[in-house]
């Protein structure tokens, strides 16, 4: 099998379903946070706006512009956020890093879209595109509570 040929299987349909309907995209008049995270290699970014209530995620919109992967990623974090505690979002970014890097187990529930990702885990040149979005909600979630706690 050619590199091109794997390349073509690992954008699924299902990763770009995900792709092509990311939920909560935008952002928000007033967030409690934002953080914009780049990945240097190929220059896709996400920025999130967080809102925290309860020590929850009440209010969350991400402005993506990254590749078909990044956009899934992405999608799976949208569809999970709200209600999640910060704990939650870093158990489930140490996961996902897990499933990309040593072919960990899925993410726990309800991050466990992020599954449909595993077959990038041979294309290390698209795991920080593919952690912008987790990583930047964890980021955001830590500063609110930083602030909070100040």
């Amino acid at each position: 099998m050619t590199a091109e040929t794997d390349l073509i299987k690992l954008y699924s349909g299902r990763i770009l379903e995900l792709a092509a309907d990311i939920p909560h995209h935008g952002r928000l008049a007033s967030p409690q946070a934002s953080v914009r995270k780049r990945s240097p290699l190929c220059g896709s970014t996400v920025t999130v706006d967080v809102v925290m209530r309860d020590g929850r995620v009440a209010e969350f919109a991400q402005d993506v512009k990254a590749c078909a992967l990044g956009q899934a990623a992405a999608a799976v974090v949208g569809g999970a956020i709200i209600g999640c505690t910060r704990t939650q979002v870093e158990e489930a970014r140490d996961a996902l890093r897990a499933l990309l890097k040593e072919d960990g187990p899925t993410p726990a529930a309800p991050f466990d879209g992020f599954e449909v990702l595993r077959p990038a885990r041979d294309y290390r040149n698209r795991h920080a595109s593919i952690l912008l979005s987790i990583e930047a909600t964890a980021e955001a979630m830590a500063e609110i509570e930083a602030h909070q706690s100040a």
